[in-house]
C-alpha cells in the first residue's frame, strides 16, 4: 500500500499569508481532490466549516502558531510513521493499493469539535482517503496520528469485510478501530471517544444498542454511534443514546470477544459485526 499524507500544515500557512478574499479558492483547491470521491452535496469550503475546520473568511491570530507548532513537531511525519506501523501490523489482510491523508487545522471556537469529539477526529469512508481534524492542543498533538491509524482499520477492514449499513457493524468496527489502536500502540495512544461514557449511561447505551443491533440505514447507525446530537446535526432521528457512545458500546463488545476467543484485534479484522457479537455474548 502506498501511503501519502499531504503536508497539509504549511499549504494552511501559505493559505493564511493570502488576502482573506483569496483563501476560500486556495482551501478550495487543496480539499477539492479528496470530495471529488466524497458524495456530499454542497462548497467543499461550506463543508470545512460546518465540520469545525478553520476560518478563511476571517483573520484569526492563533492559526499560525498552531499550524507553526504543528510543522515544528512534525505531525505529519508522525503520521506517516505510524500509518506504516499499522500497515505492517495488518499486512496479513488485503490493503488498498493507495490512501492519501488530508489533515486539517480545526477551529478552536467550534464548540462541537472542541467538546463534543475532544477536539479532533477523523472519517475514514471516502475510499483511498483518510481525512483528519484537530485543534492542536497538547492532548490532540501526539494522537492525532493514533487517529489516522483508527481510519486506516476500517479501510483495510472494509476490503476484506463487506459494509453493510447495518447499527452492529458500524458500532463494532469503531470498537475494533480503537482497540487496534490501543493494540498498537497502548491505551494512552486512544482518542477519548470510547470513554466518554461510563457507568449506568454506557450500560443503558449497550442495552439499547445490542437491541437494535440489525437495524439497518445510515442514519439509524450514525445515531447509535455518535448519539443525540449528531443525530439532529444530520437530520436523522435522536434515540436516546449519549454522545460518541458507540465508540465505548463497539469497545465492550470488542473486548468481550476478545477475551473470549483468544484473537487479537489484528487476527479479528476479518470479522463480521454479528461474528463478533456472537464471539463476544458465547
Amino acid at each position: 500500500m502506498n501511503i501519502t499524507v499531504m503536508d497539509t500544515p504549511r499549504a494552511m500557512l501559505e493559505i493564511l499569508a493570502r488576502p482573506v478574499a483569496e483563501r476560500a479558492d486556495a482551501l478550495r483547491d487543496l480539499i477539492a481532490p479528496m470530495y471529488e470521491h466524497v458524495p456530499m452535496p454542497g462548497d467543499p469550503v461550506d463543508l470545512h466549516h460546518q465540520g469545525g475546520g478553520f476560518r478563511v473568511d476571517a483573520d484569526d491570530p492563533r492559526y499560525v502558531p498552531a499550524l507553526t507548532r504543528l510543522v515544528e513537531e512534525d505531525v505529519v511525519g508522525q503520521i506517516v510513521a505510524s500509518l506504516d506501523r499499522a500497515s505492517a501490523a495488518l499486512g496479513d489482510w488485503k490493503q488498498p493499493d493507495e490512501v492519501k491523508v488530508l489533515f486539517m487545522l480545526g477551529n478552536p471556537d467550534d464548540e462541537h469539535l472542541m467538546t463534543v469529539t475532544g477536539g479532533y477526529y477523523g472519517m475514514g469512508g471516502a475510499p483511498g482517503w483518510l481525512y483528519l481534524i484537530g485543534w492542536p492542543s497538547d492532548d490532540v498533538i501526539g494522537r492525532i496520528a493514533y487517529c489516522a491509524v483508527h481510519e486506516l482499520h476500517h479501510q483495510i477492514r472494509y476490503q476484506n469485510v463487506p459494509w453493510v449499513p447495518m447499527v452492529g457493524e458500524h458500532v463494532v468496527s469503531e470498537g475494533l478501530a480503537e482497540a487496534f489502536v490501543r493494540e498498537l500502540a497502548g491505551p494512552s495512544a486512544m482518542g477519548p471517544w470510547s470513554t466518554m461514557v461510563s457507568g449506568s449511561p454506557l450500560d443503558a447505551a449497550y442495552d439499547k444498542t445490542v437491541a437494535a443491533f440489525e437495524l439497518t440505514g445510515y442514519d439509524k447507525t450514525a445515531a447509535y454511534v455518535l448519539g443525540d446530537t449528531m443525530a439532529r446535526r444530520f437530520g436523522s432521528e435522536p434515540v436516546g443514546i449519549p454522545d460518541m457512545a458507540g465508540y465505548a458500546v463497539g469497545l465492550r463488545i470488542v473486548d468481550a470477544h476478545l477475551k473470549a476467543s483468544g484473537l487479537t484485534v489484528a487476527q479479528s479484522t476479518g470479522l463480521t459485526g454479528p461474528e463478533i457479537l456472537a464471539s463476544a455474548s458465547s
